[in-house]
């Protein structure tokens, strides 16, 4: 039996996408060397939208694609047949910046898969981390440039991101096991 809480409403998320796209237009000057890449499956519509608001911030189409990291993850091997799913890059991402996109950033493991992924296109100027809900328990150092909403959870918790695009609704839940 699992306990729910809502941590974001569709408001909320819509709201923190939208404070992050500022914060990335208000570091990033040079607008047109920025791209969005989504890390799959749960970061690219985040990834998408955040192109939607960067575009009506800077008055310009912004480049967004998506990366799998099932090759590059560092327990490949552990899986009998990881499930792929497609990169899009589209794009040339060397000499750009990179706003690499994810949903929960927890042990840090997909981020450094997806910045390895990342290196088979070519080489950024840098690399910033946009996460929607950033929950602790890393066991790599990495920290998210942008973050949603900080929840401390325990590692028996777990976090449970839902987009309207592919469940129907946008709410994020906190779930106690």
């Amino acid at each position: 039996m699992s306990d729910k809480t809502v941590i974001l409403t569709a408001a909320a998320i819509h709201r923190v996408l939208t404070r992050i796209a500022h914060e990335i237009a208000e570091r990033n000057e040079d607008s047109h060397t920025v791209g969005v890449i989504g890390v799959q499956t749960g970061g690219v519509h985040l990834a998408q939208r955040l192109g939607r608001i960067l575009a009506g911030i800077w008055g310009h189409d912004v480049p967004v694609g998506a990366v799998d990291v099932s090759m590059h993850r560092d327990d490949v091997g552990q899986k009998i047949a990881p499930t792929v799913h497609p990169t899009t890059m589209p794009f040339d991402i060397n000499g750009k910046t990179v706003v690499l996109v994810d949903d929960v950033l927890f042990r840090g493991r997909t981020t450094r898969a997806a910045m390895d992924a990342l290196n088979d296109f070519g080489r950024p100027a840098r690399i910033q981390l946009a996460v929607l809900v950033d929950r602790g328990h890393r066991d790599l150092p990495i920290k998210a440039d942008f973050v949603g909403k900080n929840v401390p959870t325990s590692l028996t918790e777990r976090i449970d991101v839902r987009l309207k695009e592919t469940s129907g609704e946008d709410v994020v839940f906190l779930e106690k096991t």
